[in-house]
């Protein structure tokens, strides 16, 4: 009689320790991707803060045709990365990734040209506050968000086509929409793809893998808080 409940002791037991071992080692993974992304905005911030702040650096660059460069090379790395990523060691991804934090530094030095100082700051703990709650909801909640991935791609495609439609347009009440829109659908990405992260883990992948993929992970979260703290500082920034 004591046979089967031994076995099925020892089954559970080691089911158990199974799902510990899991747990423990997506806790490690998520604190790496979102250790990656805390340290990507501090360079970014110290590049932007210095740049900004020091006529000998921005001069130069805002006052030439180089601003275009300067505007333009994170979206090459981000291009990069969407289509190399498989191709890539992890060392060179996370090299990469350094490179772009500190460019994304350098295209966003543009804001201490125009917006003060304190309210730049007061937008970033609001944007951080609006990140770390959808993330973590993005986390925790056991509803499934693929369905609403393809409408938030479509969200994103929309709002990149209007930013560039009012470039030449230059209308307030379209940049207004874009901005609210761009919030709505910027904090839904972070969301979803806090839980894309974290379902990409359970498919088992080797070391060198997950390393990569914790980086592709800090980008595509760094790009989504980036994009929120832009678009609130829209409506919370003040000018110089």
């Amino acid at each position: 009689m004591n046979t089967p409940f031994r076995g099925f002791g020892v089954r559970d037991t080691g089911a158990y320790q199974s799902q510990a071992l899991f747990d423990e080692g997506l806790r490690r993974h998520m604190l790496r991707v979102f250790n990656y992304m805390g340290l990507g905005l501090v360079v970014t911030g110290l590049v932007a803060f210095v740049v900004g702040n020091t006529p000998a650096l921005y001069v130069p660059i805002f006052q030439s045709p180089l601003k275009w460069v300067v505007m333009l090379a994170p979206l090459a790395f981000v291009l990069f990365f969407s289509f190399r990523i498989h191709a890539i060691s992890a060392a060179t991804a996370q090299a990469l990734f350094w490179a772009f934090c500190a460019t994304m530094g350098l295209s966003l030095s543009s804001i201490f040209l125009v917006f003060t100082g304190a309210s730049i700051a007061n937008t970033f703990f609001i944007a951080a506050a609006m990140f770390g709650a959808t993330s973590l909801y993005g986390y925790t909640t056991k509803r499934d968000l693929t369905q609403f991935g393809s409408l938030l791609i479509m969200g994103l495609i929309g709002v990149v086509i209007a930013s560039i439609v009012n470039i030449f347009v230059g209308s307030s009440a379209l940049q207004f929409a874009i901005s609210v829109i761009g919030i709505i659908v910027f904090v839904g990405l972070t969301a979803w793809d806090t839980q894309t992260i974290k379902e990409q883990y359970a498919e088992n992948h080797g070391s060198e893998s997950l390393q990569k993929m914790a980086v592709f992970g800090a980008l595509s979260l760094f790009l989504n808080f980036i994009n929120i703290f832009q678009l609130l500082l829209n409506f919370t920034g003040e000018r110089e």
